[in-house]
């Protein structure tokens, strides 16, 4: 029987690799002798195993089926999965069991309750995502598609955050408090999700009233789409908060904040589109809703009772004080971005909330320094030996705000420009003079959160309604005043005016409640 040219190949394969007198057969056909393997050109010498490895080194050689990639993508399959890809896996695995088994308020919950470090450590997380998202955004923007369209990102943003604060309803608190629940949680639910709906209908109706063309339109749609998305799922993670599993909605507002900057950002880069890519973090919301936040909640707490129409509707009463102490603070905050998008080019936008942007974080620094402390500031107040101390405590958070601000302001007047030229790809050196306004208008806002939290610790929230009114008069007339002469610097200065009005009306009510309360409980002092 002739050699054909491949065995002659395998011969030499075999013995490069110390395999000695090699052949192959033409048909493959072999006859097992004693273990060993003889068809006439294999000599008995060989064992199956010695021939194994003659057609594997011969295959590889070839690029059959056992070569490099073919082995590549065996071990790709065999390799385990690694733990993100197991935690999807085990979540999508437990969706489908809650779905087919009765629902998801018939499972059992999986984590624990009470895990203080846990709740900190993603609370603070979550929040920083949520607060970063909009500086983050606004840099995508301006560098992939310009100042313009990342300022009529910027405003629709805004108004998106009005219409947040509107869906919240100021529930949250309530809720998180309402530890006997007294109100159902499907009744929380039904409440969020009417006022959901009512908050979207109020901004589309402002999108019509503005008259917007169709790119701006759709620009406002997606993002008050992710905006009331942001305030529904806000009663889920409420009642995990509820169920003492903080943890679970900081880690659902993580991946809620971090998936909309992912998903909007690759599609601008993708498309170049404001609209589209708007659209986009709008749909990346509801998914988060859908698939993560509502299941979570469901699934890890207890069923609630039924909803309750009457329990839904008193909830609209009982919150209306707060929603509208909060609803008119942010109103008043926002009123010269409003005045700006009638009177100069939407790239002014950008300009004003990038210097905003280090004003902001002032304001979140002290949330995350004062409002963990809340409760244990209730309970001081609540020791009339201990009011000292709450004096005391109130004066040292007030020179904190005055350090944190300096420093900011030191920083800005440094690298703090140069770096947001590079940041945004735009020059700020002509507004270093607004930026230094800007970080003193964040210190005074940061001072007037401060003081409005201390007099709802008071429970006397109430009283500040009417000091807000004067202040959103003052806000809708000076800023068309200042802007139409000066243009940004009218903006920033109305800003700052308007903060420092609010501050100082503050801080002479809480002096006149300070005395109200000693006089109620000293009716005979001087």
């Amino acid at each position: 029987m002739s050699i054909t040219p491949l065995d002659s190949i395998r011969r030499a394969i075999a013995r490069r690799n110390g395999v000695s007198n090699p052949a192959a057969s033409r048909d493959g056909a072999a006859k097992a002798q004693g273990g060993r393997i003889e068809n006439g050109l294999f000599p008995a010498s060989h064992t199956a195993e010695e021939l194994a490895r003659i057609q594997e080194l011969s295959q590889r050689n070839a690029g059959g089926p056992d070569s490099s990639q073919a082995t590549r993508r065996r071990r790709e399959r065999d390799r385990k999965p690694g733990p993100v890809r197991r935690t999807v896996n085990a979540w999508w695995n437990r969706l489908l069991g809650a779905v087919y088994g009765g629902g998801f308020s018939m499972q059992e919950a999986e984590y624990e309750e009470h895990a203080t470090s846990r709740d900190y450590l993603w609370n603070t997380l979550g929040t920083a995502v949520w607060g970063m998202a909009f500086p983050l955004l606004t840099i995508v923007s301006t560098q992939l598609v310009g100042a313009e369209e990342a300022g009529k990102f910027s405003i629709a943003f805004v108004t998106g955050t009005l219409i947040m604060i509107a869906c919240n309803y100021g529930v949250r608190n309530f809720q998180v408090s309402d530890i006997d629940e007294k109100t159902s949680f499907a009744s929380y639910q039904l409440n969020r999700w009417l006022c959901g709906a009512l908050a979207l209908g109020c901004g589309l109706t402002y999108s019509s009233a503005r008259g917007y063309d169709a790119q701006m339109a759709t620009i406002g749609l997606g993002v008050y789409l992710y905006k009331v998305i942001d305030g529904i799922a806000d009663v889920y993670e409420g009642r995990l908060q509820q169920a003492d599993k903080l943890y679970l909605a900081g880690m659902s507002q993580t991946l809620r904040s971090a998936g909309v900057i992912a998903v909007f950002s690759v599609a601008l880069f993708l498309t170049r589109s404001m609209p589209i890519a708007a659209m986009a973090m709008g749909i990346a919301a509801i998914a988060s809703l859908v698939l993560v936040t509502a299941p979570l909640a469901l699934l890890e707490t207890e069923k609630s009772r039924r909803m309750s129409l009457r329990e839904a509707g008193h909830l609209f009463i009982q919150c209306a004080p707060l929603f509208g102490a909060l609803f008119l603070f942010n109103l008043i905050e926002s009123m010269p971005k409003f005045v700006m998008e009638g009177a100069l080019a939407y790239k002014y936008q950008l300009y004003f909330n990038a210097l905003f942007f280090p004003a902001q974080g002032i304001l979140l620094s002290i949330g995350f320094i004062y409002k963990p402390q809340l409760l244990r500031l209730s309970s001081i107040w609540a020791n009339p030996r201990k009011r000292r101390r709450f004096d005391l405590i109130i004066v040292a958070v007030m020179a904190l705000i005055v350090v944190i601000t300096g420093v900011c302001a030191a920083f800005m007047a440094g690298p703090g420009i140069p770096l947001m030229s590079f940041m945004y790809g735009l020059s700020f050196e002509r507004y270093r003079t607004l930026a230094l306004l800007m970080v003193v208008a964040g210190g005074v806002t940061a001072a007037i959160d401060f003081i409005y939290a201390i007099i709802t610790v008071l429970r006397h929230a109430g009283d500040v309604t009417k000091i807000y009114l004067i202040c959103f008069a003052v806000s809708v007339v000076l800023p068309v005043i200042l802007i139409n002469l000066l243009g940004l610097m009218g903006a920033v200065v109305s800003y700052l005016a308007i903060m420092a009005l609010l501050l100082v009306l503050l801080i002479i009510e809480y002096a006149h409640i300070r005395q109200r309360i000693e006089r109620d409980r000293n009716p005979y002092g001087a």
